[in-house]
C-alpha cells in the first residue's frame, strides 16, 4: 500500500511538472522552427535561430532589458530598507498597538494592487514621477509579504546575540545591521527572487504610467512586439518571449537551492 501511495505521489508530481512545463517546452520549439512546423509539429522539421534574429531586430530589446533591471533593482533596495526596518520592528521592539498595526499592514496581502490603480496613477502624477522608473517602483516598495518574511526570519534570531551587541555598545541600528541582517541573508536571497521575478513579469501597472521606450519594460514592450497589427508570427513571437524570460530561468536555476532553504528556515516558522 504505502508503495502504490508513493508511486501515486510521484507520478501526480510528474504530470504536473509536464502540464507546467509544457506550454515553455512548445514557445521553445516554435522559437526554434518556422511557423508552419512549429503548429503542425513536424518533429523532423530542421531547427533555426533565424526566429531570434528577426525578433532581436523587431524591437529596442537592450533598451527594455535595461528598464526592467533598473526598475526591479529599484523596486528591490527600496524593498530591501522598508522590510528590514519594520520587519526588525515588530520582531524585536515593543510599542504601543504593535499587534494591531502588524494586522493592519498584512490586511494588504488581501488588496489586490489592481484595486489601487486609480489612487496611485493620482498619487504618481502629482510627484511628477509619471513615464519614470521610479513611478513604476514606488507603490511596490512597501512590501506587506516582505515585512512578514523579515519579521519571521528577525524572530528566529537568539535574543542572547541581540544582547550580547548591546552589552558590547552597539545601538539598535548597529545591532540590526551586525546581527540580524547577516543572519537572515537566506531569506534575503529567496525575497529577491520573488520580488525580481513578480516585478519582472508585472505587466499591468508599467503599462498604465510608460509612455515611451525609454522607460518601458519587457512586459510592455513585448506586448507591443506581439500585437496583432504588428502582424502574429507565433515562432518570431515565441522567441521575444523565451528571450524575455531567460534570464529569469536561468537565476532560478542558479539559486533555486537557496530558495527553497530560506523559506524552509525563515519563511515559514
Amino acid at each position: 500500500m504505502k508503495s502504490l501511495t508513493k508511486f501515486m505521489d510521484s507520478f501526480g508530481a510528474i504530470l504536473l511538472a509536464i502540464i507546467w512545463i509544457s506550454p515553455l517546452l512548445f514557445a521553445f520549439w516554435a522559437a526554434t522552427h518556422s511557423t508552419s512546423d512549429a503548429v503542425n509539429l513536424n518533429l523532423f522539421s530542421p531547427w533555426t535561430l533565424e526566429n531570434f534574429r528577426v525578433a532581436w531586430a523587431g524591437a529596442p530589446w537592450l533598451k527594455y532589458f535595461i528598464n526592467t533591471f533598473m526598475l526591479v533593482t529599484v523596486i528591490l533596495i527600496g524593498q530591501f530598507v522598508l522590510t528590514t526596518l519594520a520587519g526588525f520592528a515588530f520582531a524585536q521592539l515593543q510599542f504601543p498597538g504593535k499587534d494591531y498595526v502588524f494586522i493592519l499592514v498584512l490586511m494588504q496581502l488581501f488588496i489586490l494592487p489592481e484595486v489601487l490603480i486609480v489612487e496611485n496613477y493620482a498619487m504618481i502624477s502629482r510627484l511628477g514621477l509619471f513615464d519614470t522608473i521610479l513611478g513604476v517602483g514606488m507603490p511596490y516598495m512597501a512590501s506587506a509579504f516582505g515585512i512578514f518574511l523579515m519579521r519571521q526570519a528577525f524572530k528566529s534570531v537568539p535574543i542572547e546575540l541581540h544582547e550580547a551587541a548591546r552589552i558590547e555598545g552597539c545601538g539598535l541600528l548597529g545591532i540590526l545591521w551586525r546581527v540580524y541582517v547577516p543572519l537572515a541573508k537566506p531569506t534575503y536571497l529567496a525575497y529577491a527572487l520573488v520580488s525580481v521575478s513578480t516585478h519582472w513579469n508585472n505587466f499591468l501597472w508599467p503599462l498604465i504610467v510608460t509612455n515611451s521606450p525609454e522607460t518601458r519594460p519587457l512586459t510592455v514592450g513585448l506586448s507591443i512586439f506581439g500585437a496583432p497589427e504588428n502582424g502574429v508570427d507565433i515562432s518570431i513571437i515565441s522567441a521575444a518571449t523565451l528571450m524575455s524570460v531567460a534570464p529569469l530561468l536561468i537565476a532560478f536555476l542558479i539559486f533555486q537551492r537557496q530558495f527553497v532553504q530560506a523559506f524552509l528556515r525563515a519563511g515559514i516558522k
